[in-house]
Formats: structure tokens, C-alpha cells, sequence
């Protein structure tokens, strides 16, 4: 078992290196048995990955293990038409196609009515690279792209004042990695230009705070709650040019409710809402139109960004005990994608717009304490039209956005 926890360890620090987009930057779950049910887990905790969707949840956990690898393919392009300037064309931002998202999660209970864990998790996904810059008619370089990384270390503690009832609340220690590449045409437009693009890789880090509540109300229905705070980052100050806020790139408010209903003794049916305010960092909310009309310029105080808006994310899952050593799953999420038809054009380098989902999985028991759990996602392809997106000092036309996605994992479990 010490191997195994060191070797389980060892991979989830190696997180930061995988790229995760499906709920604009967002995962659409946490834990290979909540990602095979849509994401589901405000109220259906189900192994020790549970505090990354609600902190609540540990109370509800037996004491385990749990380890896995998420393989994710997004398929990502753009278009530009009716410009004036030689922009127009295909644009394919695949250059780095594959990506593996490992996760970790450790619970253990102590007395009747206290639980500790431990979960590493990830995001990202603001991520392109097209070896052909979208942007060569303006003097961009290739290859060009950017790549946001962020990983969550979250120690976590759940009190359970009676059997049905779990308050938690995690610690998020936060990590970040960026860079940008290509991105020289927009030197123009930005308050330190030295400090825009191909700089490399930067890092930065901030802590925050996730609070939970999980309770039994009834012997079938169990309800939840879970708020995150915004966490406040420390600077990018390689790219104190591209971002505003001299580099500022803090991670979003979140919080949601959740229902799981055990319909019958083989059946759950679960859903959860989830609310998601890219809109109040400034960085990925504030709009691009300032930059182009010379109000505004990139990396300043109140300067350009991504023009995102906040997002509410809907997602239900069902599991079925098909037999006592096999349980399938399978879910839907859907939301709509924060990226308006008239910020189009600087979301070339982040098309985070796929809305609708399927997942589907099972966990089989090897032995009375190990177990093996598939999860599968497709995000079905969506493509966004630029409405004169393009601004006229760039030659005007329209920037349409394609993305769809495809993931595959694996996790052990270990009860102890």
C-alpha cells in the first residue's frame, strides 16, 4: 500500500502538465465515476475524489483510494471570412492534439463524525497551437497559440454532526502555467509589449476556499450545496502585456446545488447546477471592443480581455447496479458557451465553445477492496459565427469558432 499511495502521488503531481477544457475552461466533473454520470457530484459522492465537487461529500466516504488518467483529444479550428486584410481562411489550432489529466484523491475517517482528505485535480484548456499563425497577415509568427494550465491541491476536512448530515471545506492551493506564442501582432495594442508573447513558460499561485454541504432529507433523495471563492493569483509577469491587470489572472467564482434520488435499489438518477462567473475576472471577462477603438490596451488596468460571460452549466446522470460487481453509468451536460458572436476574433487562440455532452461508464469490483472505473466523454461540435467580430483597423469580417471533444479514462480505487 505505501508503494502504491507513493506511485499515486508521484503521477498526480505531474497534473499541471495536462490541458482541460469541456465547461469553457472548466472540467464538466472531477473523478472518473462523476465524469462517466455528466459531472455529477454536488450530491452523490462517490469516492475520495468527492471534495473536488462538493468538500461535504468525505463525509460520506469510506476511507480509500483513488488514482487515475483522463485521456483527452480536443479537435479545435477557426474560420475568417469577409476580411479585407488576407486574413481570410481555414485555420487548424491542433498542433498539440493529445492530453493526459491525471487525478488523485485519499480520504480517511477518523471517530463517528470527522473525515480528512486529500484531492489533486486540474483545469485548463485555454489552449491552441496553430503551426500556421490565423494572424501572418499582420505580422504574427508561427507557430502561434497560448496554453493555461491549472492544477488544484485541496486538503479537506468534513464534520458530520449527525448521520445525514456533512459541512466541509477544502483549502485550494492553486497552480498556474501560461504562455503565449505568436501573438506579435497585437504589439500595438498593448501597454508592454516586451511582455506580450513568446516569453515562455510563467507560473503563478494563490490559495482559496470551497465550502460544502451534503444531507440524507429523506432514505432516497439527498440534497447539496457548494460555493468557491475566486481565487486571487499572484501576477503573470511574463505576459503583464497580454493580460489585464499588469498579468493578473485570478480563477473564477463557482458554486452549485445538487439532487441524487436512489429510484430504486438498483437505480440513482442525479443532477446537479452549476454556476461558473468567468464574467468577474477581468482578464477573461472584460471585452476586446476597448483595444480596437484605442479606449483600451492589453495587460493595463481595465484593459481588453476575452470578452467571456458567465455561464450556468446543467448536468444529470443515472447510474444502474447491474449486477454486485458492476455499475454503468451515463450523463448529459449542457450549457451555453461563454464566448458572444461578437468577441469572436480574440477567442482564436481560446475556443472554449462546446455546449452539449455525452459521458458514459462503469466500475467493476476486482475484490472485496479493489475496484476499476471507465469514464468516456464526447462534447458534440459546435460552431460559432462572428458577427463583424473582426474590428475594421484589422479589415473587418466575421472569426467563426469550432471546437468538439472527445475523452477516455481510467482509475483505480483501493478501500483500506
Amino acid at each position: 500500500m505505501k508503494r502504491t499511495l507513493l506511485a499515486a502521488l508521484t503521477a498526480a503531481a505531474l497534473a499541471p502538465l495536462a490541458a482541460h477544457a469541456t465547461v469553457g475552461y472548466f472540467s464538466h466533473g472531477y473523478g472518473l465515476k462523476a465524469k462517466g454520470m455528466g459531472g455529477v457530484g454536488i450530491a452523490l459522492p462517490q469516492d475520495a475524489m468527492a471534495p473536488a465537487s462538493n468538500p461535504a461529500g468525505l463525509g460520506f466516504v469510506d476511507n480509500r483510494i483513488d488514482f487515475g488518467v483522463d485521456w483527452f483529444k480536443p479537435n479545435r479550428s477557426s474560420e475568417v471570412v469577409g476580411n479585407g486584410a488576407g486574413l481570410n481562411g481555414s485555420n487548424n489550432g491542433n498542433g498539440t492534439k493529445d492530453y493526459f489529466i491525471p487525478e488523485f484523491g485519499i480520504s480517511r475517517s477518523f471517530g463517528k463524525n470527522m473525515a480528512l482528505g486529500l484531492v489533486v485535480y486540474g483545469n485548463g484548456g485555454m489552449n491552441t497551437t496553430y503551426n500556421r499563425s490565423p494572424f501572418t497577415a499582420f505580422g504574427g509568427t508561427s507557430p502561434a497559440g497560448v496554453d493555461l494550465i491549472q492544477m488544484f491541491i485541496a486538503p479537506t476536512i468534513a464534520w458530520k454532526p449527525s448521520p445525514n448530515h456533512s459541512f466541509g471545506l477544502s483549502l485550494n492551493f492553486a497552480y498556474q502555467r501560461f504562455s503565449a506564442d505568436g501573438l506579435n501582432s497585437f504589439a500595438g495594442i498593448s501597454s508592454d509589449a516586451a511582455n506580450l508573447t513568446n516569453r515562455g513558460d510563467d507560473d503563478a499561485t494563490g490559495w482559496g476556499l470551497k465550502l460544502g454541504w451534503t444531507g440524507k432529507v429523506t432514505n432516497a433523495v439527498t440534497l447539496g450545496a457548494t460555493y468557491q471563492t475566486k481565487t486571487r493569483m499572484s501576477k503573470f509577469d511574463k505576459y503583464k502585456g497580454l493580460f489585464a491587470e499588469q498579468g493578473d489572472f485570478d480563477i473564477p467564482e463557482h458554486y452549485g446545488l445538487g439532487i441524487s434520488v436512489q429510484a430504486t435499489p438498483k437505480l440513482t438518477l442525479a443532477g446537479d447546477i452549476q454556476q461558473i462567473n468567468y464574467g468577474k475576472v477581468q482578464a477573461v471577462g472584460n471585452p476586446a471592443d476597448c483595444l480596437f477603438t484605442g479606449a483600451c490596451r492589453l495587460g493595463q488596468s481595465g484593459g481588453g480581455g476575452f470578452g467571456w460571460r458567465n455561464t450556468t452549466v446543467y448536468k444529470l446522470g443515472l447510474s444502474y447496479a447491474w449486477s454486485k460487481d458492476l455499475v454503468l453509468r451515463a450523463g448529459y451536460v449542457t450549457l451555453r458557451q461563454p464566448i458572444p458572436a461578437n468577441q469572436t476574433f480574440f477567442n482564436i487562440l481560446a475556443p472554449g465553445v462546446v455546449e452539449d455532452h455525452l459521458t458514459l461508464g462503469g466500475t467493476w469490483s476486482l475484490s472485496p477492496t479493489r475496484e476499476l472505473t471507465i469514464g468516456y466523454m464526447h462534447a458534440f461540435k459546435k460552431k460559432i459565427n462572428g458577427a463583424g467580430s473582426i474590428p475594421a483597423g484589422f479589415g473587418g469580417g466575421n472569426a467563426n469558432l469550432q471546437m468538439n471533444q472527445n475523452s477516455l479514462g481510467v482509475a483505480f480505487g483501493w478501500k483500506m
